[in-house]
Parts: C-alpha cells; structure tokens; sequence
C-alpha cells in the first residue's frame, strides 16, 4: 500500500508547476478583466508588449532547441567535465544570440542605445572621476539635470563598466550588447564550478541543462543586469576556492579576488548585496569562515575607494528610494505586484523552476543528509530566501524578469532534484517558454 507522503511526494511536481500557471494566469487576467492599471507595458506581468513575429534567429533558436531536448541532459551527465564547462559556455552564447537575433541586429543593440541605459551617460562623461562627486545629488527628480532611469537607479559601478567599454572602442550598441551576452554566458560556467569546488558535481550535471537553456536568456542578452549576475557568480567560485584552498597563499589571493567581484557588485546594483546571504551559506558548506575577514575587508575597500572619489553609497540610499517613489514605480500597486513579481519570475526563470522548489521546500531536511544534494539544496534555498527579502522589500516592483537575473541560475539548482522524467520534459517546457516568449512579445529589455 501506497503511504499518503510517498503519493504527496510524487505529486510535488505537478503542485509546483501547477501554481506557477495558476499565477501566472492571475497576473495576465486580473488586469486584463478589471481594467486594473498597474503600470507597466501592455502585458503585464512582464514589462511587454504583444508583438508576434519571426526574425532572422528564429531558426537558429529552433534549431538550438530541437538539440538541447534530444541530448542536452545526456551531454551533461556523460562529457568530461572540462568538455561540459566548454559546451556549457557556448550553448548559452549560441542560446542567447538565437533568441536575441529573432529581432536582426536590433535584438542586441537598440535597448542598450536607448535614453533610459547606460551607453548615452558612459559615452558623454570623459572623466568617469569628475562625476562622482555630484552623483547623489542628480539621483532624485528635485533637481534640473538628473540622471536617466538606468543610471540613477544603481551605484555609478555600473555606468563604470559602460564607460570602460566605450574607452576600449566598443562603445556603439552592437559592440556593448556582444560584450554583455559574452560575460552573461559565463555564468552557467561560474555556478557549475562553485558546486563542484563544494563536492557537488553530480548535481551540477543535472542542473546544467537549466542553466543554459531557458527564458532567461531572453533577457540575459541585452541586460546589464545579466552582467551583474555574472559579477556575482565568479565572486563565488573565487570565495569557494578560498574556502576549500589548503595553501595560505591560495587562501589569500581567492579571499581578495572574491571580495574585489563582490565589493564591486555592491557598487552595480543596490539590491545585489543579497547576494551576501548567499555568500555566507558557501562558506558554511565549505565548512570555513576563514576567507570571510579578507574578502569583507576586501570589498569594503571597494566601496570607500568610490567614497574617496566623491560617491558615498550610504548617502546614496536615501536618495535612491525617492527616486524610486518619484517614478513610475511609486504608482505600481503593491497589492498586485507582491505576487505577480512571483508570476514574472515564473516567466523568465522558467516554470520548471516551481516544480523544482516545490520538491525543495518540502523535502528540506532529507535533503541535507547527503553531501552534494545538501549543496544544492542550500543554495537554491539561498535563491529562494533572496527572491523572497527582494519582495518584500517593496524596492521590486515589475520589471523583475529582468531585475532578478541574478538570483536565477541559483534557484534553478533545484531542477537537478527533480525525476529524470521531469527533467527531460521539464527542459522541454523551458525551452518552449522561451521561444513563445521571444516570439509573442517584445519584451522591452
């Protein structure tokens, strides 16, 4: 006979995924049936605007698609492991580009040359320096000259890492969108060596397909913030080898590597010192505090070095929340976008994603017995936890397919916990979701 928590475990899935289509469905319908005005484009939840079409990448993205669901979980779990990192690498590029390219040219190039990004500022500062010490003061709305949506809503780290593609020549749109799907595609990579340097590859494995093949990449190709999670996921491979080094001399140069990639996340992204909890739980898995002092002292270093030029993050805050009320986002109501935030990342992390935190949530403490499902299980709790604090924040308000790409990868770990059977017909529904993404809307990002 059948116990009742054997059936509700194998039924966990199909809860999941279920409530992702069930939000999702809310998130479309409730606005579309009321009249409700949350204040985004035309299709909420995600910031889009219905626009079926076709384009020069979309037989590529087919093509993509059509052999990731033949032998992409096979691939994964059979190639050496240099091989699978090198694979992993250049699917997600050819991935990324398939889908961005359904648009020509313009599907890497024209977001990143609009007035709301960074390109415009980085192209008309000539001394990066001699902007620092005014940036607070142009972050709100109360003054004549402010800076554009993009610029004033982060720390000036990442109008920095523009400014320095525009000296190096590679400053035209086109340039700046290859350099960004670039460093984006290594993501993957980044994630499957921190769990291996923490003795979770067979888990890395399986999570391999998932993290290169998705409807994140929608979004991946043409987003600063796909950057940022790239930023975030070496500083983790650099902690992990910290961690785990048994020289000094390793210990200490990872401990520094670490806290230059995650101080200078800090100096992109307001939201992205999360990604400090996240730090902390590969550190306990690692079972060493010792490269915490360095890597902390490391990025505070960072930090006070903008500060020495003119940038003071803690003033930078206050302001930042006024410039967010100012805007468009202080007449997005919460009362919608409290879930539907959940219901957008259903869209860009990929249904499958619910699924995989279903069986997460529920079988949390049998998870923890054995070595490299306790590494998975942790980090993608950590995904889990920071979706969770960027929610309820009230500093995320729509656009979060975007905002929250570098939490993704980690919540997705939790797909390798899935059946075989959900896995291979999981990354079927993955792949679907991108395309009839990337084919049915603009997505504005």
């Amino acid at each position: 006979m059948t116990r009742p928590s054997t059936r509700l475990d194998a039924r966990l899935p199909w809860i999941g995924l279920g409530a992702a289509f069930v939000l999702v469905a809310l998130a479309m319908l409730v606005p579309a049936v009321t009249g409700w005005n949350v204040h985004v484009n035309h299709f909420p939840p995600l910031h889009a605007d219905w626009g079926p079409r076709v384009g020069p990448g979309t037989l590529p993205a087919l093509v993509i698609a059509a052999l990731a669901s033949w032998r992409a979980l096979a691939v994964a779990e059979q190639a050496s492991w240099r091989a699978l990192l090198l694979w992993s690498f250049l699917a997600a590029l050819a991935w990324m580009l398939a889908l961005a390219l359904v648009d020509g040219l313009d599907g890497i190039q024209k977001i990143l040359d609009t007035q709301y990004e960074y390109l415009g500022t980085a192209r008309a500062l000539h001394n990066f320096g001699d902007a620092l010490p005014g940036w607070v003061g142009k972050i709100t709305h109360n003054v004549a000259v402010y800076w554009p949506t993009h610029v004033g809503g982060h720390p000036p780290g990442a109008t920095l890492f523009f400014w320095v593609l525009v000296r190096l020549g590679l400053g035209s749109g086109l340039s700046a969108g290859l350099v960004v799907t670039v460093v984006a595609a290594t993501t993957p990579l980044a994630v499957l060596v921190t769990m291996r340097i923490l003795g979770a590859e067979r888990h890395a494995r399986l999570a391999a397909p998932f993290l290169v093949f998705g409807p994140a990449a929608v979004w991946s190709a043409v987003s600063a913030d796909a950057v940022f999670g790239a930023f975030a996921a070496w500083g983790m491979v650099a902690l992990a080898l910290a961690a785990t080094s048994r020289r000094w001399t390793p210990r200490v140069l990872w401990s520094v590597v670490a806290g230059l990639l995650l101080g200078y996340l800090v100096m992109m992204s307001y939201g992205l010192p999360l990604m400090g909890l996240l730090a902390v739980v590969v550190l306990v898995l690692a079972r060493s505090w010792w490269p915490l002092p360095i890597a902390v002292l490391t990025a505070v270093a960072v930090v006070l070095g903008f500060a020495a030029y003119g940038f003071y993050y803690w003033d930078a805050l206050p302001a930042l929340r006024i410039r967010y009320f100012q805007a468009v986002a202080g007449r997005r109501p919460p009362s919608y976008w409290m879930w539907a935030n959940l219901a957008a990342l259903a869209l860009s992390a990929g249904p499958l994603m619910a699924a995989g935190v279903a069986v997460l949530l529920r079988r949390a403490r049998g998870l923890l017995r054995d070595r490299s499902t306790r590494v998975v299980a942790a980090l993608s709790l950590s995904g889990v936890a920071m979706v969770v604090i960027a929610d309820l924040s009230q500093m995320s308000r729509a656009e979060v397919e975007r905002i929250w790409l570098p939490f993704a990868p980690w919540l997705l770990l939790c797909c390798a916990l899935l059946p075989v059977r959900w896995r291979k017909w999981g990354l079927v529904g993955q792949l679907a979701t991108a395309l009839v993404v990337q084919h049915l809307l603009k997505t504005g990002w």
